[in-house]
């Protein structure tokens, strides 16, 4: 039986303040898979994605990462494994240049800076910014800061990519960028986003959250071309499923 990459069971979140944020979430992604995580907002997508690499704890429920439990002991390991990229880019680019923001992580886990070198270089490249190393990240336009945010974690090779609205606030030229981008990626991934032509794309399985509980849990192709179910939950149809665009084919990520 396959060990999935991420596995939630009966998860639950509340904050200190009596939100309840996610209410006993059962969710199995498997190493492959590309996931949209949809929802209105406050259906609690970002608690859920704070719980994939133990920013967040549950207040009740477990959280596993290729089936590593998340725990104090075990955390750092986990982290190692999961990339997390956040819907604001200046919420992870804090160092001087965008080579040392990129670096920055694989010489925190201990690498030699040869091989931290290596994986810096690896990963500007592979989003496209390797020239833009010397400058400060604070220099560049928001869609450049949102790839070198992703650099950052591409550079500590994770096995998961959890992405929090990679295209939002994007022009249409730096979305189509961002769009190309993942998908060269051969990583399992986990996208929360209201880009319902992003999931389209981007995505074989759509899950919606709603009121911090699973409402519909399958294939794209599905999920995104019932009306009455994404009306009900506060979403739309994407325009590429009202076009006949084909949509993320199964397994298209795997090797």
């Amino acid at each position: 039986m396959q060990i999935p990459a991420l596995e939630l069971i009966g998860l639950s979140h509340r904050y200190p303040d009596g939100t309840l944020a996610l209410d006993g979430i059962d969710l199995s992604v498997l190493a492959g898979e590309s996931v949209a995580l949809l929802g209105p907002n406050g259906a609690g997508k970002s608690t859920l994605m704070l719980h994939a690499n133990g920013v967040l704890r549950p207040s009740s429920g477990t959280v596993a990462v290729d089936g590593v439990g998340i725990e104090d002991a075990t955390v750092r390991e986990v982290r190692l494994r999961v990339g997390l990229v956040f819907q604001d880019p200046d919420d992870q680019l804090f160092m001087t240049s965008v080579y040392d923001d990129v670096a920055f992580g694989p010489l925190n886990m201990g690498l030699p800076p040869d091989e931290a070198d290596r994986r810096a270089h690896e990963a500007l490249h592979a989003v496209g910014l390797a020239d833009q190393a010397s400058r400060p990240a604070q220099h560049l336009s928001f869609g450049q800061r949102k790839r070198i945010a992703l650099a950052t974690v591409l550079a500590m090779d994770p096995s998961l990519l959890v992405l929090d609205e990679p295209t939002s606030n994007l022009d249409p030229r730096a979305r189509r960028d961002m769009i190309a981008l993942i998908t060269s990626l051969r990583v399992t991934r986990l996208v929360a986003t209201h880009d319902m032509d992003l999931a389209w794309e981007l995505c074989e399985r759509a899950v919606i959250l709603d009121a911090g509980r699973v409402a519909a849990d399958g294939p794209c192709k599905d999920v995104l071309s019932d009306e009455a179910l994404l009306f009900a939950h506060g979403l739309e149809t994407p325009p590429s499923a009202r076009a006949g665009r084909p949509c993320a084919a199964p397994g298209t990520i795997r090797p």
